[in-house]
């Protein structure tokens, strides 16, 4: 009972804080983390290290209905009228924000190699939410604007696939370090743990989209949902495979086989805000602010590297893809801020490679904080030196 009662007061001051950040225009996940930071064990400590374990599956949950979500967007017929212009770009700025980020951290500053790698994985991510306000505020149109949205939603797969691979390579190559495994298993398990979460998240896919159809209401139509969403988390775990993969290929098993897709991601998203509320929340509530000084240079690099990677990767993907000089230009400053996906992440790191969580969960709530607060400059900028600015919203 204690426990929910410290869950009820995280909830209920995030949402208090969430909109004391919307009134001073910024994203209510600035005030979900703050607030988490502030009720943790490094300041108040209403939130008890204790706690933050036994409240870990509300972080699973919220992984998983990331990951959904993020399938539940790739529709295999809406990529092909973007032609591959738009899939260039993706890769492109994908590409590099990995290299860059693995290379600075791993080369120069001497970081672990698993450490470099899943940090490189994760710098893939991008939360479009900031660019997106200052589109809808100034009215922008144009080349820079139609592009983002596909580049940003083909951005979400990639990077969930990524992470996925870099979390398995990481696990072989602390296992070859162990010596405890023979090659065979070496090379087995990551076959295993992706090519089992695919098959498994198809198998879940085809059944959600077929008990969708014989939903009798919305209230019905939602159980089912969450329910299969949550069996696809916990069957992957119990086969010790990827939770996040597993999900992202039911949503898009479903969003390509089932006319309901629509109705199920309205259905879901009606469900998550109060859970989104008190992850983000215990994330910020696990930051150690004692160790986050001799942190500072990691994460400063890891946000330099990510930034450059990613408006060259995105300057050459629109170069080759022979776009519009302003999306070669100006595209790459809209892709820099860093959202929930990239923080539900930091569950898997927790739970898989738990030696690497502080570092990790430091380096990119960092990110995420830094880019919430200067991504709308940063798009606003973008739009502007673009032209594409129309007359401003009040």
């Amino acid at each position: 009972m204690q426990l929910l009662f410290k869950a009820a007061v995280v909830a209920f001051a995030g949402c208090v804080a969430g909109r004391l950040a919307r009134s001073a225009r910024l994203s209510k996940l600035v005030g979900y983390l703050v607030v988490g930071l502030l009720l943790g064990p490094s300041l108040l400590r209403v939130i008890s290290s204790a706690d933050l374990a036994a409240l870990l599956v509300v972080g699973e949950v919220a992984l998983a209905f990331v990951s959904f979500q993020i399938g539940s967007e790739l529709v295999v017929k809406d990529l092909r009228e973007m032609g591959k212009a738009f899939s260039a770009i993706a890769l492109g700025e994908v590409a590099g924000a990995v290299f860059a980020v693995f290379a600075l951290l791993y080369f120069p500053l001497k970081q672990d190699f698993v450490l470099s790698l899943i940090l490189a994985a994760a710098a893939v991510g991008t939360a479009p939410a900031a660019a997106l306000m200052i589109m809808r505020q100034y009215r922008a149109r144009g080349p820079v604007a139609t592009t983002l949205l596909p580049v940003v939603a083909l951005n979400g797969v990639l990077g969930v696939l990524l992470f996925a691979l870099a979390l398995a390579l990481a696990k072989v190559h602390l296992a070859a370090q162990s010596g405890v495994y023979s090659w065979w298993q070496l090379i087995s398990q990551p076959v295993w743990e992706l090519g089992g979460s695919l098959l498994l998240g198809a198998i879940l896919g085809v059944v959600l989209a077929f008990l969708g159809k014989q939903a009798g209401d919305t209230d019905e139509l939602l159980i089912i949902s969450l329910t299969l969403i949550v069996i696809s988390a916990g069957a992957a775990h119990f086969l010790g495979l990827s939770p996040l993969l597993t999900n992202i290929t039911v949503g898009i098993i479903l969003a390509n086989l089932s006319r309901t897709a629509n109705r199920v991601s309205l259905c879901v998203g009606s469900f998550l805000p109060p859970v989104y509320l008190l992850f983000f929340a215990l994330v910020g509530a696990s930051l150690n602010l004692d160790g986050l000084a001799g942190l500072l240079l990691i994460a400063a690099a890891y946000i330099l590297a990510r930034a450059v990677g990613k408006i060259l990767g995105t300057w050459v993907g629109a170069k080759a893809a022979q776009a519009e000089p302003a999306v070669q230009k100006y595209l790459g400053l809209t892709l820099l801020p860093q959202g929930g996906v990239s923080l539900a992440l930091i569950v898997l790191v927790r739970q898989q490679l738990p030696q690497y969580s502080t570092v990790f969960t430091a380096v990119i709530v960092f990110s995420v904080l830094l880019f919430e607060l200067i991504g709308p400059s940063l798009a606003q900028l973008a739009f502007a030196k673009a032209e594409e600015v129309g007359s401003i919203l009040r």
